[in-house]
């Protein structure tokens, strides 16, 4: 017949030697104490960390322990779950045998993964954001492609500034005394206004513009 009160004194012996600064016990009947468990520092010295209470059942280790998680530090929601279910996986794996430190030892490497999982979200999203900069910059250095729709567009827009400009330049003008001007004259007057819009267009299909002062005019 299994003396399941004398495994359990075994065992708790032994996880007060091996976990001396993270091991508290709470009660003697039930027997019951806390672990505290805690991630490697990652590279950025960052860790996890998750407190277990353990309660012995009267027929451990033939029946697993109770275990929940009193406290805990930078870990999800999911990763809670995850380590439930990790917790039970093992449990059922091990039965018939004193398994503390065998759980306690997977919830070790389960928060080392964590970490690394950390550390891979940190530099994607380093990455990521590496890469928003870089479109940026190009898009800032390239400017805008010349096509027959968006040139139109300037074209129209550029057209109605210099007809505003003409216009006011010409009431100026006027209140000076000066003569006034057909708008034939005003054109031939403007020289920059020669140059076909065909032929622009053709000579920058492949270049970029940006916006034109009509001031320049």
């Amino acid at each position: 017949m299994t003396d399941y009160a004398e495994e359990q004194r075994n065992e708790l012996e032994a996880i007060e030697s091996i976990y001396p600064d993270s091991f508290t016990v709470l009660s003697d009947d039930p027997t019951s104490f806390t672990i505290t468990v805690t991630s490697d520092a990652g590279e950025n010295c960052e860790t996890v960390e998750a407190t277990f209470k353990f309660t012995y059942v009267e027929k451990y280790p033939d029946e697993p322990p109770l275990w929940e998680i009193n406290s805990q530090e930078n870990l999800e929601e999911s990763d809670v779950e995850d380590i439930h279910t990790l917790l039970q996986q093992q449990a059922e794996e091990n039965l018939g045998m004193v398994m503390i430190f065998t759980l306690v030892t997977a919830v070790q490497e389960k928060l080392n993964e964590i970490v690394d999982v950390m550390k891979n979200r940190r530099e994607e999203e380093k990455l990521r954001k590496e890469q928003e900069a870089e479109e940026a910059e190009k898009v800032a250095f390239q400017g805008t492609v010349v096509t027959i729709e968006n040139f139109l567009l300037w074209k129209a827009k550029f057209e109605q500034e210099v007809a505003e400009l003409r216009r006011r330049k010409q009431k100026e003008e006027e209140q000076a005394g000066k003569p006034k001007l057909t708008g034939k004259q005003l054109f031939e007057t403007d020289h920059n206004l020669d140059t076909s819009d065909i032929q622009f267009l053709e000579e920058g299909k492949n270049t970029v513009f940006n916006d034109i002062d009509v001031c320049d005019y």
